[in-house]
């Protein structure tokens, strides 16, 4: 487990990042509808068919959390959503969403958050191919 997260999360840095990109994230929740559209365009949810690597599932549960709460989370909340964020979502910007929503962006401002407390992909970490 990392030592990072002994340290507490500074929430003022979390709603100051939610809070300049508040339009685009309030306008992206609203819009997902869960429809799932979105998945044939991921490849790693195409490779792996697990419902976990479905763009809307990935935004929903990052970024739609994070929101929710209002940027009241721990650092093992965002501890849990580097996974999310690194692991399950390369960046790649393929994802399609047939209502418009830009979830490669929302993608990018959940990793803002989480580089913002310190959360940092390990690149250590052994895959599952290793």
């Amino acid at each position: 487990m990392d030592t990072c997260l002994s340290k507490p999360v500074d929430k003022k840095a979390v709603r100051d990042i939610i809070r300049r990109n508040g339009l685009r994230i309030k306008m992206a929740l609203k819009v997902c509808v869960h429809c799932s559209m979105c998945a044939e365009s991921c490849f790693l949810f195409t490779n792996r068919n697990e419902p976990e690597f479905i763009p809307s599932h990935k935004l929903i549960n990052s970024l739609g959390y994070i929101y929710k709460k209002n940027g009241d989370v721990t650092m093992q909340d965002l501890e849990e959503i580097k996974d999310i964020a690194w692991n399950k979502c390369v960046l790649c910007t393929r994802c399609y969403c047939p209502l418009g929503v830009d979830i490669p962006g929302m993608i990018g401002i959940v990793r803002k958050i989480c580089r913002s407390q310190g959360i940092y992909p390990d690149h250590t970490e052994r895959g599952e191919y290793d």
